[in-house]
């Protein structure tokens, strides 16, 4: 079950969980065995063995199918998706890899108890049956609220650096493989400068403008520094418009000490670095933004003032 975006719904009726930033997994449990499975359907139960061995651990319960998050957590207790990658991409990791980046299973919510569908319970009732579950660690039941100011827990999640909340009707019924309003994720967006250093072909209805807008910023020593692409947020109008402003001021060689290497493999298109806008983002990892979105052009701020952004 998915949620849909938006901000947080008002009036009685929702409970709140926080969103935690890591890898969507459906768990399967039961008779000393234990498996994983992403969002499309793939194995990953060799990915992540820990939680694998906790699965097997359980008490026997006949059967249990478990919906939650992989995530890594940083120094500081704080889910980190930059640490997680590190993870994500190995498909079978070895000690010191595990023990380097250890993951957490972090689960909210039951679908099978004893082989039985509770899916067709309400929300609370199938929480209920979940924290009457004895997880061992890694596996873990985060907290839920209810009669609780959203607003204020969007606050608590922004001074924890937790990715933001979630919002689910307590009588809501778990729907697989359905996008629900019953469910509404309200993510927290950081906001930056950034200098416009070029950009990549589009395709599609994207072929007469750009597929993605290259983005700089300078670091401490005052270089011109490669910090992501963005290729959201844009309507058609602007990417014309951005487009023919592009092309005004196109130079040939990259204006990076330092070009990323993605470029390498050409189509990349320099131009003179004397753009400045606006781009919400999730996180910064100290090389790159995620998830950058654009949001506009701005002219108040000189290029040789855009800093790299801060580590959260």
């Amino acid at each position: 079950m998915l949620a849909t975006g938006g901000r947080p719904p008002e009036g009685p009726g929702w409970a709140f969980e926080m969103k935690w930033d890591g890898v969507r997994i459906i768990a399967l449990a039961g008779g000393g065995e234990g498996q994983l499975f992403s969002r499309n359907g793939n194995d990953v139960s060799a990915a992540y063995p820990e939680v694998v061995a906790a699965l097997k651990a359980l008490p026997d319960n006949g059967s249990l199918i478990l919906d939650g998050e992989i995530v890594a957590l940083d120094r500081g207790g704080a889910p980190s998706f930059g640490l997680l990658q590190r993870r994500m991409h190995v498909a079978r990791p070895g000690e010191q890899l595990i023990g380097d980046v250890p993951v957490r299973f972090f689960v909210f919510d039951l679908l099978t108890v004893d082989g039985v569908d509770i899916m067709r319970q309400p929300y609370l009732e199938r929480r209920v049956r979940l924290a009457e579950l004895d997880l061992p660690v890694p596996l873990s039941v985060p907290p839920h609220w209810v009669d609780t100011d959203a607003e204020s827990l969007l606050e608590v999640a922004r001074e924890h650096r937790i990715e933001g909340i979630v919002s689910k009707r307590t009588d809501s019924v778990y729907l697989p493989g359905r996008r629900s309003p019953a469910w509404i994720k309200t993510p927290l967006r950081e906001r930056t400068e950034v200098v416009v250093a070029g950009w990549t072909p589009g395709s599609g209805a994207f072929g007469a403008s750009f597929g993605s807008l290259v983005l700089g910023a300078h670091d401490d020593t005052g270089r011109l520094v490669y910090i992501g692409n963005v290729g959201t947020g844009f309507t058609q109008a602007a990417r014309r418009i951005l487009r023919d402003a592009l092309n005004e001021i196109e130079v040939d060689a990259s204006p990076f000490e330092k070009p990323p290497t993605e470029a390498g493999a050409g189509g990349w298109h320099w131009v003179e670095p004397i753009l400045v806008a606006d781009v919400e983002y999730r996180e910064f990892s100290g090389e790159r933004l995620r998830m950058p979105s654009w949001k506009g052009l701005r002219t108040d701020k000189p290029p040789a003032m855009v800093a790299v952004p801060p580590l959260r």
